[in-house]
């Protein structure tokens, strides 16, 4: 892996080097400090500070300690330290390291260390209570050294400690990867990995997607053989059903919006994605989400429907290994509403943070629920695209990314983009290049 290790470290040092906020953030060119580190909220909001729960209920954070993989400049370290009483960053970039240094200077528990890119070896086995990464792993080329780097996230993990980080699920599509378009990580390589290394998998969300994120829970080895001869030691009570969107409690059919949470009282402790299963209408679907406990003991279970049901009302249970866990609960289930094609955002190719001032000679569309992509057209003052990519980010809206390539010749100034979804022709929208 030397060879692999020093190519990513030359190519990070370079990025980090030409503009490391940019590389790490991936907002626009040429960020300040204050604009960097805000868009650092909302990762920590919806996808790290809410798993927190499993391991700080009851415990004084001055003894908590947390382990982020590939720290880049310290934009999630940074808010992140509030939680601990140590905090630690790796990352294979020096420029990196010494830039996260400098803006976590004034927080003393919290430290950087350069790693060789492929291990843990500067930690002793069960350190941390916390292990998380976000926007790493769908850079490394290499499966093996991301499987790598979880086998060593539960080495330095303490017992009941918590793993959440995040992959690039988007189905494989090239037989060689760079350290820029990382490695696909498919959601059954999750499942087989937590379950060949005694880890809990509490959370698979965004499958095929480019965020799909885990939660995993460190548990005593030889622990996956044993849960099968485990049964629960009492029934899960199911006490309310909502669409997982809303409060309302009604669920669609079939579609994007097609899944609901379970509030349920009295979980095992023992329950997890690899032996927890829903059904509904008495057909299983995929159970993707499993909430820390409540200080009133119920949990949130998400269900995200696999396959499609009958409108009415619904009964709703839970499995455990084979086995009823819950009581029947019911659902009324309603037909989806219409698909409606649209455009959800429009910004600059590159700097996305920029809206739309095109800079680049790029345009990013993001458009959702289209029946077949290639009914998209556009065009900019008058003049036709035709150099058009588009791939898709999330399957179930659907969603897709599109690239223009702004038409020659354009002088700068306002303009107006013109974009024809099928038959629909929507209202034009303005953007300036410059």
């Amino acid at each position: 892996m030397s060879e692999l290790s020093e190519r990513m470290r030359a190519d990070w040092d370079r990025r980090a080097k030409e503009d490391a906020k940019y590389y790490a953030g991936f907002g626009r060119r040429g960020q300040s400090d204050e604009e960097f580190f805000a868009t650092a909220a909302l990762v920590i909001h919806s996808n790290l500070e809410r798993e927190l729960k499993w391991i700080a209920a009851g415990k004084d954070k001055a003894g908590l300690k947390a382990l982020e993989i590939g720290c880049g400049p310290g934009r999630l370290m940074l808010p992140m330290s509030r939680h601990f009483g140590e905090i630690h960053g790796v990352d294979i970039s020096e420029e990196m390291v010494r830039l996260a240094r400098e803006k976590l200077a004034g927080i003393p528990h919290a430290f950087i260390h350069r790693t060789n890119g492929t291990d843990l070896a500067g930690f002793t086995d069960e350190t941390f209570d916390f292990v998380y990464s976000y926007a790493v792993f769908q850079h490394i080329p290499s499966r093996e050294v991301v499987f790598g780097y979880l086998q060593e996230a539960r080495r330095v993990l303490k017992e009941g400690g918590l793993l959440r980080c995040q992959f690039n699920g988007l189905p494989a599509t090239v037989a060689h990867y760079d350290t820029w378009n990382g490695a696909r990580i498919a959601a059954q390589q999750i499942l087989d990995f937590c379950r060949d290394n005694d880890f809990q998998l509490l959370a698979l969300e965004g499958v095929s997607t480019q965020y799909m994120w885990v939660t995993a829970r460190k548990r005593p080895i030889g622990w996956s053989k044993q849960r099968a001869a485990r049964q629960p030691e009492q029934s899960a009570n199911i006490l309310r059903i909502t669409s997982t969107q809303s409060s309302e409690p009604v669920l669609p059919c079939n579609g994007r919006f097609a899944s609901l949470s379970l509030w349920v009282e009295d979980l095992p402790e023992q329950c997890d994605l690899l032996g927890l299963k829903a059904s509904i209408a008495e057909a299983h679907q995929y159970v993707s989400y499993i909430g820390p406990p409540s200080p009133e003991g119920w949990q949130q279970v998400n269900v995200a429907l696999s396959s499609p049901i009958s409108t009415g009302l619904a009964s709703v249970r839970l499995w455990w290994l084979g086995e009823p866990l819950s009581q029947e609960a019911l659902i009324r289930v309603v037909p989806p509403g219409p698909m409606v094609p649209r455009v959800v955002s429009v910004c600059d190719g590159v700097n996305l943070l920029a809206g739309t001032r095109i800079s680049s000679g790029y345009i990013k569309v993001t458009v959702e629920e289209m029946d077949d992509i290639r009914d998209f057209a556009a065009s900019v003052g008058g003049k036709p695209i035709e150099n058009i990519d588009s791939f898709c980010v999330d399957p179930l809206p659907p969603r897709y990314e599109i690239n223009l390539h702004m038409p020659p010749d354009l002088p700068p100034g306002p303009h107006l983009l013109e974009i024809q979804l099928g038959r629909r022709k929507l209202p034009p929208i303005v953007i300036e290049l410059v």
